[in-house]
């Protein structure tokens, strides 16, 4: 059964001022108020009145905040709420509350759901929520908690999960991390750090944004006449030039991974030592990949910690070759030549790259890039 409409009943007395104030008030949003609830008292819906029935469109939650307060308090309801909410430093005073509030869950009590079924209770803040929570935002519009929550510093933004590793070891290996990027840059010319990864790709192109027909509904991401398959790659970035040397085949496993240690040992033969930093992929343990390191005795392994992730720089460059050529490619039937566009887009690197360092976070202001320094590299 839909909700009924609202609807205002005035007495003569009531519609006298409202007219008066509506034609002689001082005030401007007065003189506003007072229209919109004659409008609503003629039979106009304050949905509509609030579109269409006002100099200004309003919000239409303005126009039922507007209404509530009239039939709570009469016509002092409409002048005892300024425009504009608090002013002076009573707003100000509410920033704090507001602020560690917002850490907390919401109380069920601020739905209306909740206070039937307590499993319905909202979990994060809406406008709604936060009018609700607050008493002395009871009166406000939705709109109107929006203003509020601007003045006192509040936005709207986008949230970021948080990072946490399993590994009871986090804090030492991290710091170990930091400390061979220190030796690096206090011997640039025979201490080596590269941090190594693996990832795989496949024949299908993965769906992105992409440019199309206006009318012809979104582009279409299309697998070729070909089952898909996958390639991989095992790649190593250099924390102080960034060049990038790597390897691609069908399948990265103990004699690839061989293969790559042995190659790093042979690109950077004039370092005494080259500090390697890898996941915890149990193929970097096996023990014939043990025994191959143990004849490369300038490569020393340094573990990240346990699902972590976000301390690998080179889990960008990832990200760059997606963005690059991956996303939506149009390359499902010429899966040789795609396999050659991935080895140019790392070849582009062969030689280092500054570019690459600041979108690795390996220059600027991260963590990494203020160990490493800036005046180092060449």
């Amino acid at each position: 059964m839909a909700p009924s409409r609202r609807t205002l009943t005035l007495s003569p007395k009531q519609r006298d001022e409202l007219v008066w104030h509506r034609d002689h008030d001082p005030k401007p949003y007065i003189r506003e108020r007072a229209a919109a609830l004659l409008k609503v008292a003629d039979g106009a819906s304050p949905n509509g009145v609030a579109r269409q029935g006002l100099f200004k469109r309003r919000d239409p939650d303005t126009v039922y905040t507007w209404l509530n307060w009239f039939q709570a308090e009469g016509l002092a309801g409409l002048q005892k709420h300024p425009q504009g909410g608090f002013r002076g430093t009573s707003l100000e005073s509410h920033r704090d509350e507001v602020r560690d509030r917002l850490h907390h869950p919401p109380s069920a009590l601020v739905d209306r759901m909740a206070k039937r079924n307590p499993a319905l209770a909202p979990c994060r803040y809406s406008l709604i929520v936060v009018q609700r929570t607050f008493a002395w935002l009871r009166d406000y519009s939705v709109s109107g908690v929006w203003r509020v929550l601007q003045r006192l510093d509040v936005t709207w933004k986008h949230g970021y999960v948080e990072q946490w590793s399993p590994d009871p070891d986090y804090a030492t290996k991290g710091q170990y991390i930091e400390d061979c990027l220190h030796e690096a840059v206090t011997d640039p010319h025979h201490v080596v750090v590269l941090f190594l990864d693996e990832m795989g790709y496949y024949r299908w192109p993965t769906a992105a944004h992409d440019w199309g027909a206006k009318f012809e509904g979104s582009p279409l991401v299309e697998h070729g006449h070909i089952n898909n398959q996958q390639w991989r790659v095992i790649a190593a970035l250099n924390v102080r030039t960034g060049q990038v040397s790597y390897l691609q085949s069908y399948i990265i496993g103990r004699a690839k991974v061989i293969e790559f240690y042995a190659m790093l040992n042979r690109i950077y033969r004039h370092a005494k030592k080259v500090y390697v930093i890898e996941d915890n992929w149990n193929v970097h343990s096996l023990p014939e990949v043990r025994a191959a390191l143990a004849n490369l005795p300038r490569l020393e392994i340094v573990p990240l910690p346990t699902y972590a992730p976000w301390l690998n720089p080179i889990e960008k460059l990832w990200r760059w070759l997606r963005q690059r050529i991956l996303h939506h490619h149009r390359m499902s039937d010429q899966w040789v030549e795609l396999q050659g566009r991935v080895a140019a887009f790392f070849d582009q690197f062969r030689h280092g790259s500054h570019e690459l360092l600041r979108y690795v976070g390996l220059l600027g202001d991260g963590k990494f890039a203020r160990a490493l320094g800036s005046d180092y590299r060449i």
